[in-house]
């Protein structure tokens, strides 16, 4: 650990804290209706999709008809994604003749960029053609993210009205998002990105012959080595090197900003055509951060009540300094078996001592302290896009990621998704500091009751219920643990982490776990989908319920949510109900690799 690492992530925290009013104020106005300087450009083309689809932009929906609305887009979205990677080796802009994606891999495929979630069990660079990347895969990049917001903005607005009906209109809020958040940040970014080196083209790809040419064994078609008569690999020479390109800077900033996280190539930002720079580097975390960050300002401006805002912003930060620290600690400290090693074979322990540090499976150009601020970043919200690999972290390391994830993604969270999955803690906040003061729980004059937290309930086991069958069937049975790489508890961990970061919808990989088999294309789809879907719609319930009630003036008895008792308070119950339903899990994953590391034993 060192000074300068320490200073770069403060400082990014400190550029996500200055941005979350002037981006939180502006998405308050947007989404209320009211005039921004925007609106001479995009209020036309508003009107002109409106008038394209037949939506009437004053019509209020209840949340069933929100939701319904909701399903319905999603629904033929994924459906036409799948046709069009089935297909993709009859249309244009397939320079590389790619061939049609296998069913199982473009059910997984399409459920996964509907979902948010990005979860790749491909090569993007070998499986999916341009058109399939910027047609099917940067549309849902859009659509999946500003579905989210809109999902968030419906639950504010429950909270914010009084004696009402109705949370907004889906088709409205899906439009304002697009065309007055992500369109103008995209754009701007995008150019960012060009200027500092990331490719944007539709050449097909280059071949280039290699200065030094090498030999590696002849693979069959099963993608083992092929041996000879006399039992060793046939081995052939390798002169000649593709390099891939495409238009990878108009989904790379979407990637980011829409917390996507689906890499256009298989290394996605540790990848030089993605993220080819220190400055990249920061812009696209910062991207990552600056949305979700926002909504907390959002909500304080939208329900009249920005300290409660604030004591969410601060909760969510602490939360995030936690596990930052936690990574960049073990990362920093690195392997002690190799690091006694190092001590040992040197002639100078000392400098052994201070060249310490976990570099396997990370880029130099970013180091330990890039790498664990970007793994916390990237599981704090539902991205998953990643610039090292995580299954390379050291255990506890790598358990900060995990845990994130765990945490259902509300520290900051997904673009919209967040926000609503840490409201759904704050009624179960509200409701434990009620039942403690012997109250009526109530959250911003709303008396929380049994419905509201039978549905917050419900978004809370539905989660790991998922997340623990899956798993348990996956380690049980061959077709699971055939895919796996690693023994013990370490190959444990990377079944864990697939269903939870598909669960969560982040869509990030621990690694070493071979996803593109019948058996985990099916179900870490079908994990996608329940994490996305099945979580959604209580809390929609608990909106439409919300914005029915009347508002109570506060009393001597009534719990304040503006203080920083509430941000620990609400820490807490983000904690302990993660803690409680996952900590076996973890026993039996990271915690326990620490152990047998520290004990000497590896797998």
């Amino acid at each position: 650990m060192t000074a300068n690492g320490w200073l770069q992530i403060l400082v990014f925290l400190l550029v996500v804290f200055l941005v979350t009013k002037p981006l939180g104020t502006f998405m308050a106005r947007v989404f209320g209706r009211e005039r921004t300087w925007l609106d001479p450009v995009m209020r036309p083309v508003e009107r002109t999709v409106y008038r394209l689809t037949g939506v009437d932009e004053s019509h209020e929906m209840g949340w069933k008809e929100y939701a319904l609305a909701w399903l319905l887009f999603s629904g033929v979205s994924m459906i036409l994604l799948y046709v069009l990677e089935r297909v993709q080796l009859w249309l244009p802009w397939n320079p590389q003749k790619l061939a049609g994606v296998p069913p199982a891999l473009a059910f997984n495929t399409a459920a996964s960029f509907t979902t948010n979630t990005n979860w790749q069990n491909y090569s993007g660079e070998t499986t999916m053609s341009y058109l399939t990347q910027m047609v099917g895969l940067a549309y849902h990049n859009w659509v999946s993210a500003a579905a989210g917001m809109a999902l968030a903005i419906a639950f504010i607005r429950g909270i914010s009205r009084r004696e009402q009906k109705t949370i907004g209109n889906f088709w409205v809020d899906l439009v304002r998002g697009t065309l007055w958040v992500l369109a103008p940040l995209c754009l701007v970014g995008a150019l960012l990105l060009v200027s500092q080196g990331v490719v944007q083209n539709l050449k097909p790809y280059d071949t280039v012959q290699l200065v030094d040419p090498y030999q590696t064994p002849q693979l069959g078609a099963d993608g083992k080595p092929v041996t000879g008569p006399d039992g060793k690999p046939v081995m052939q020479t390798v002169s000649q090197q593709v390099i891939a390109q495409g238009p990878t800077a108009s989904q790379e900033i979407i990637k980011e900003l829409g917390t996507n996280g689906g890499g256009f190539f298989s290394a996605n930002s540790a990848h030089p055509f993605e993220n080819p720079t220190p400055f990249t580097n920061f812009l696209e975390m910062f991207c990552i951060f600056a949305i979700p960050s926002a909504f907390t300002y959002t909500l304080g401006t939208m329900t009249g009540s920005r300290r409660h805002g604030w004591a969410v912003w601060t909760a969510m930060a602490v939360l995030f300094l936690a596990g930052v620290t936690t990574a960049y600690w073990a990362e920093a400290r690195g392997n002690p078996l190799l690091t006694a090693a190092a001590q040992h074979s040197s002639q100078h322990p000392a400098s052994a001592r201070q060249a310490t540090g976990n570099l396997e499976g990370k880029e130099v150009r970013f180091g330990v302290a890039n790498s664990a601020l970007w793994a916390t970043v990237t599981t704090d919200t539902s991205c998953g896009a990643n610039n090292s690999q995580h299954d390379s972290f050291t255990p506890l390391g790598g358990m900060v990621p995990l845990i994130n994830l765990m945490l259902s993604e509300v520290i900051f969270g997904g673009v919209g998704a967040g926000m609503y999955g840490m409201l759904i803690f704050v009624i179960l906040s509200v409701f434990i500091a009620g039942l403690m003061v012997g109250r009526t729980p109530e959250y911003l004059g709303k008396k929380i009751e049994a419905y509201d937290v039978k549905m917050a309930m419900l978004v809370v086991l539905i989660f790991p219920l998922v997340i623990l069958v899956f798993t348990a069937i996956s380690v049980l049975y061959s077709f699971g643990t055939s895919s796996m790489a690693n023994a013990g508890p370490h190959g444990f961990t990377e079944v864990l982490y697939a269903f939870t970061s598909s669960a969560a919808n982040n869509g990030s990989a621990f690694g070493g776990l071979n996803g593109n088999t019948p058996w985990y294309n099916t179900s870490l789809g079908l994990t996608m989908l329940l994490g996305r879907f099945m979580m959604a719609l209580p809390m929609l319930a608990i909106a439409g319920n919300l914005a029915g009630k009347k508002q109570t003036p506060a009393t001597l008895g009534t719990f304040p949510v503006t203080g920083p008792l509430f941000s620990v308070l609400l820490i807490g119950v983000v904690l302990i109900v993660g803690a409680l339903t996952f900590f076996p899990a973890l026993s039996l994953g990271p915690i326990l690799e620490h152990l047998l590391m520290v004990a000497g034993k590896t797998f």
